[in-house]
């Protein structure tokens, strides 16, 4: 796949293209759905297939406020994008400028003059253009003005509902893992740096890792104990991905571990921290990267009367989540 970060010096392509637009947070399973068609059309015509994204959040550059509900770094969502089979993904830098195009506008500028599209699908619920005040139909009738035929994708449904980066963010809101694993058609994944923490849980026999989510706008699960794969970068763990079977290239081991988001009540905590205690792991993590996949939540954040109840509902958290991760 390659991959163009469009600007006002970028050679516009010889050849015209078939593409799709959207911000494809999360890469789910419903934007690959889309992009698939995009693929087969382009198969279908003998042209490249091609993706138009946007490098940052659209509602982050509009309203100046940084929200954490991003479920994938721009580095992430193009790693995901260069596996389904598309030729070339477009990224464009969003600014209000940017925002303050037409539809028509953007098409005539963007789609047309700097990328040649001649096909594009639109997704089922994707609107463009200043204040998406614009819909499918004018998107057609601007095609024809253009050159640019337009085509409404089809959806996919899962259990009978659209699939949807809000309904994603939804489910990871409200803990529900599993059922966003099904969405995205992986799980979802938390990723940052090991920091120093208040090291509460390794005085009572459960080191952790403390996580620092990256980026800062990165959506966190609701809080409470979660069973998890805690994967290292190659250079980080020493292993080469064919000696631990690895199915993300970029980590050297994935290893089972208890996570804890939340407060810490029982610590009269006030700030929230994500702690992991991999199980059978004794290394030094402090200023490494970390990756982290949820598998499922297991019980909801408490607040215990003493030390030594939490100690023993910990036990208990760490054998359920043994059992869970021996299954998988």
């Amino acid at each position: 796949m390659k991959t163009v970060f469009l600007n006002s010096q970028t050679q516009r392509p010889d050849e015209a293209s078939v593409a799709t637009i959207g911000f494809f947070d999360g890469v789910h399973a419903g934007h690959r759905h889309l992009v698939a068609q995009v693929v087969a059309q382009a198969l279908h015509l003998h042209l490249p297939s091609m993706v138009v994204t946007f490098d940052r959040p659209p509602r982050e550059v509009l309203t100046g406020v940084v929200e954490q509900t991003a479920l994938t770094s721009l580095d992430e969502k193009l790693a995901l994008l260069g596996q389904t089979g598309v030729d070339t993904v477009v990224v464009l830098p969003f600014s209000k400028e940017l925002a303050a195009l037409t539809a028509r506008e953007f098409m005539a500028n963007i789609l047309c003059r700097h990328l040649h599209v001649c096909c594009l699908l639109i997704g089922y619920d994707n609107r463009f253009g200043r204040n998406r005040t614009e819909g499918f139909s004018d998107y057609v009738a601007y095609g024809q003005e253009l050159g640019i035929d337009v085509m409404r994708a089809e959806e996919l449904r899962v259990d009978g509902a659209c699939v949807s980066s809000s309904e994603v963010r939804r489910l990871l809101g409200e803990g529900r893992v599993e059922t966003a694993t099904h969405l995205l058609g992986r799980p979802y994944q938390l990723q940052g740096m090991v920091v120093h923490g208040y090291q509460q849980g390794r005085r009572m026999g459960f080191p952790t890792a403390n996580l620092r989510p990256e980026p800062a706008n990165r959506l966190v699960p609701a809080a409470g104990v979660y069973a998890v794969e805690c994967g290292m970068r190659n250079e980080e763990c020493g292993m080469r991905n064919e000696e631990c079977g690895m199915r993300n290239e970029e980590c050297g081991m994935w290893m089972p571990a208890m996570l804890n988001i939340g407060m810490r009540p029982t610590f009269d905590g006030h700030e929230q921290t994500i702690e992991a205690h991999i199980f059978d792991y004794a290394g030094d993590l402090y200023g490494q990267q970390l990756a982290v996949r949820f598998l499922r939540r297991i019980r909801g954040e408490h607040r215990f009367d003493t030390v030594e109840e939490l100690r023993q509902q910990l036990l208990l958290d760490r054998e359920e989540i043994r059992k869970i991760t021996e299954r998988i």
